[in-house]
């Protein structure tokens, strides 16, 4: 029930999405939705905490201590925009999210646990000495959530616009994912030199990266 209110929510957005609709596309009866939730509200509230609040999953995998907090931290960011990317329901939760104010509920704040493991992340980059020395982790982390969150959400709107213009279509059929990832890798590379003390580890973001996208690689496997 929830993924179909999820998908629901993620192309027609919260103001288009009736609960007649939940029931008809879980196949469940409108009592049934109401029995779970009390309303509409409270079935977008349940999509929100299920993914988009909540990356707990994630942040303990990305938070190993014997791989470089750094690299870490640009694992996890490729593994959170993977899933805003190809999870209806942490898609439907980020669209919720933007259209909050037309939401008759408090949705939860979704970046306060991605700024702490990010600010934890850069503290322990600082304690093994390959975090810049000009760089606050406390300052840097709120920065860094928010700029990686504006490029995971705004990609494929962006690039399908440019496509549209253009004649290609939305990244030239690529899937949504892959795009993303794209435009992700490009942002780290130029972050990462401001981040890293002095040259950094040339290989840390095709790691990261190739972590996020194959479940077998060393990295991916510390869940």
């Amino acid at each position: 029930m929830l993924e179909a209110a999820a998908d629901l929510f993620a192309t027609r957005g919260y103001a288009a999405t009736s609960i007649n609709d939940i029931s008809a596309r879980s196949g469940r009866t409108s009592g049934a939705v109401y029995f779970h939730y009390t309303n509409k509200e409270g079935v977008a509230l349940a999509v929100v905490r299920d993914r988009f609040a909540d990356w707990g999953h994630l942040r303990s995998r990305y938070t190993a201590r014997d791989v470089c907090p750094l690299e870490n931290l640009v694992g996890l960011s490729f593994a959170v925009a993977g899933s805003l990317a190809d999870d209806p329901v942490a898609r439907a939760g980020a669209r919720l999210w933007a259209e909050r104010a037309t939401i008759a509920a408090p949705l939860p704040d979704p970046f306060g646990a991605w700024t702490f493991c990010a600010t934890r992340l850069l503290a322990r980059a600082r304690q093994r000495g390959t975090l810049s020395s000009g760089v606050s982790p406390a300052r840097t982390a709120p920065a860094l959530v928010r700029a990686f969150y504006g490029v995971s959400v705004l990609t494929a709107p962006l690039d399908a616009h440019e496509g549209a213009g253009s004649g290609r279509g939305a990244g030239e059929g690529r899937w949504r994912g892959q795009i993303v990832g794209e435009r992700l890798y490009e942002w780290w590379r130029l972050v990462l030199p401001a981040l890293y003390v002095r040259r950094g580890d040339p290989g840390l973001l095709e790691r990261a990266a190739r972590a996020a996208v194959e479940p077998d690689h060393p990295l991916a496997e510390r869940a």
